[in-house]
């Protein structure tokens, strides 16, 4: 997904899966930061997530490529799932 296409404080969802923070493909962050690409990231630029509850507690701050994410569109619907049933490693 095209970077430029993703605003600042604009909802995502996650297209892969980050199992040390139980988080999974799907789930809904908001865009906190854009980070720019370095050498080591393959000049891909990212962005810091602030990953919440249902409830609207945080429960991570990540940071994840571009291509980690992708906006929320119309046709999509929520989906709640526990916390515990993404597999920490």
């Amino acid at each position: 997904m095209a970077s430029a296409t993703i605003r600042l404080y604009q909802r995502v969802a996650l297209t892969t899966e980050l199992p040390t923070h139980r988080l999974g493909r799907g789930d809904m962050s908001g865009v906190m930061e854009r980070l720019p690409g370095t050498p080591a990231t393959g000049d891909e630029e990212g962005y810091a997530l602030e990953v919440f509850t249902a409830v609207g507690e945080t429960i991570a701050v990540v940071m994840v490529p571009a291509s980690a994410v992708q906006p929320l569109t119309e046709n999509e619907i929520f989906q709640v799932r526990p916390l515990s049933l993404t597999k920490q490693r």
